[in-house]
């Protein structure tokens, strides 16, 4: 069978910054991304979501489901008391002992999904986790029964952030960040598969975040191994204060931004015959 030449890129954190979302909104009118992932708990978002509304691009926009990073839309007196997320080192321990509120956690979930649809107009055409959140233990599960009662088998297809041992070590990429993560989303993708929902097929970009490192050749591994349904998370984006103040991430992002936008990134596809598609379209 031949290999899909199409894969799905998604930059994410959107409107997690003034800074980063303008250099998202650059790669989508320069066609170089496929799905765009958005942080909808923070103050940026209703503006930053109009813009992207706005721009009617031809790419996926989903929610980018976060317990880690800033404030909850509404009060976790007991996953967060002091009114922050905790760090995701917390999140994940008390995923994998089942201790996490589920109550507050499954209310976030809608709010955060609300919050999506009252400025798009419409549900999110994927739902991702910020530092991979989605698919822990525990939350994938009150993830789920908010997109079946929601009615969005079919129309939402969800991020797998795990991937075979054989690609992961074929890709040779970040090796144990991948088996890291793949481990925490184990069983994931057959959840949801059995509620109804489409995931894709081969994940990568996971990346050191070092300005140091050529992050073309980073990419170029990324393109190795790839699944039926590719999909690539990336970090584009400007800096400023704003990003500086959130997030440990910012000069590899105007990195990423500036080979996106490059003669570079466009020859590595096309070498490969590959083009970008919507996971979803």
């Amino acid at each position: 069978m031949a290999k899909n030449k199409s894969i799905t890129l998604c930059a994410d954190d959107y409107a997690l910054s003034h800074g980063v979302s303008a250099g998202i909104l650059e790669a989508l009118r320069a066609g170089r991304l496929s799905a765009v992932s958005a942080l909808t708990n923070g103050p940026r978002w209703p503006a930053l979501g109009r813009d992207l509304a706005r721009g009617e691009f031809d790419a996926d926009v989903g929610l980018h489901f976060n317990l880690t990073l800033g404030a909850p839309l509404g009060t976790m007196p007991k996953f967060a008391p002091k009114g922050a997320f905790p760090p995701v080192s917390h999140v994940v321990r008390m995923a994998m002992r089942n201790k996490l509120p589920m109550d507050e956690i499954r209310e976030e979930i809608d709010r955060q999904l609300d919050r999506f649809q009252a400025v798009m107009l419409r549900p999110p055409d994927f739902v991702d986790g910020h530092q991979h959140v989605q698919a822990l233990p525990g939350i994938r599960g009150a993830l789920l029964d908010a997109l079946e009662q929601r009615q969005l088998q079919g129309k939402c297809w969800l991020r797998d952030s795990g991937d075979s041992l054989h690609r992961i070590f074929l890709r040779g990429a970040q090796v144990k960040k991948a088996l890291v993560v793949r481990g925490l989303a184990a069983g994931f993708r057959r959840a949801a598969r059995r509620a109804g929902f489409v995931v894709n097929d081969g994940f990568a970009g996971f990346s050191e975040f070092n300005p140091g490192h050529d992050y073309a050749a980073q990419f170029e591994s990324y393109l190795r191994a790839r699944g039926r349904r590719h999909l690539i998370m990336c970090h584009p984006g400007h800096v400023d204060q704003d990003l500086r103040a959130l997030d440990p991430v910012t000069v590899t992002r105007e990195q990423e931004l500036a080979f996106l936008l490059s003669p570079r990134f466009a020859e590595m596809l096309e070498r490969r015959g590959l083009t970008l598609g919507r996971l979803g379209g």
